[in-house]
């Protein structure tokens, strides 16, 4: 059996249905933004694209990890 998705991935399936995008895409967007900081990336997804906090945090924090080249 498999485990049930932790952390901020398991937002992603909201995240989509939610905002019509899938999270593919949200994380080309963050890793294309010339912003680097945590919450800078998390402002500006929430004031450019509409994202509750809980979604634009989440979709920071699992891109952020994995090593996208940003601070």
């Amino acid at each position: 059996m498999s485990e049930p998705v932790k952390g901020p991935a398991s937002y992603f399936p909201s995240i989509e249905k939610k905002y019509g995008r899938p999270v593919t895409e949200w994380k080309d967007l963050i890793r294309s933004s010339p912003l680097t900081k945590h919450m800078e990336l998390v402002s500006w997804l929430k004031n450019e694209h509409g994202l509750g906090h809980g979604h634009a945090n989440a979709l920071v924090a699992h891109t952020l990890a994995e090593g996208v080249g940003t601070a």
